[in-house]
């Protein structure tokens, strides 16, 4: 499918879905991004959120206001005229603790693959990753730009409980996880980043467009960090903007 052959699909009757594809890819993301921003800006009447994902666009609306199909013009008409968008983010550097019970896959990931622990480390951090989307959870973060090496699927038997800040893997995806919660995915390590805080301005910290690139930390350093974290700090480092 053409990134500019949308699908309209309805959610109910108070959302709908704009769909360009079926892949990740970061110009379809780009895409995605730049006609969420176009729908902020003209801000139709009776719209209420709108929710970006990898290929998709969400947009949520009051029915008794909003108009679906001069929307559904406008929208075909931003994609039809749309220069190639260049995404401009903010590149963060992210402080994680591998391995140990921080990171209690990290050994079988890298057993699965045949490599050291400190390769598979060194592999995982000297990635460059895209945030795709922010959801599922609140500030769950998902990552594109893992090594293809260390690509592993995600587990037969997700877990009941995984700790906030988790640093995972999953397929060719990568992930910070903002909260507590079941996973399938295999966790190589942890952050002390909030990627939300309620009482925190923004609540979340990361946007999809960003960039994230992990920074392997000592877990004697944890504690310390952990605490300026839950005090509100970002502890993440903007590196590039």
């Amino acid at each position: 499918m053409s990134s500019l052959t949308p699908r309209f699909l309805d959610a109910g009757d108070s959302a709908l879905f704009v769909e360009l594809g079926e892949i990740i890819d970061p110009d379809l993301n780009a895409r995605i991004l730049a006609l969420d921003a176009a729908v902020r800006a003209a801000a139709p009447a009776g719209l209420v959120e709108t929710v970006p994902t990898y290929r998709s666009l969400m947009v949520q609306f009051d029915p008794l206001v909003f108009d679906v199909d001069a929307f559904i013009s406008f929208a075909r008409e931003t994609l039809a005229t749309m220069a190639k968008p260049e995404v401009k983010g903010r590149r963060w550097k992210v402080p994680v603790v591998y391995g140990g019970e921080f990171g209690i896959d990290l050994d079988d990931v890298a057993a699965r693959h045949k490599i050291s622990t400190s390769k598979l480390i060194e592999k995982h951090s000297a990635a460059i990753y895209r945030v795709y989307m922010i959801g599922f959870m609140p500030g769950y973060t998902y990552l594109g730009g893992l090594d293809q090496s260390i690509a592993v699927p995600r587990r037969l038997d997700p877990r009941p409980w995984t700790p906030a800040g988790t640093v995972s893997i999953g397929g060719i995806q990568a992930l910070v996880a903002g909260a507590a919660m079941p996973s399938g995915w295999h966790l190589l390590g942890r952050s002390p980043v909030r990627t939300f805080l309620a009482n925190r301005d923004p609540a979340v910290l990361f946007e999809p467009g960003d960039e994230i690139v992990f920074e392997p930390t000592d877990a004697s350093k944890w504690d310390a960090l952990d605490a300026r974290a839950a005090a509100g700090e970002p502890i993440a480092e903007v590196v590039a903007s």
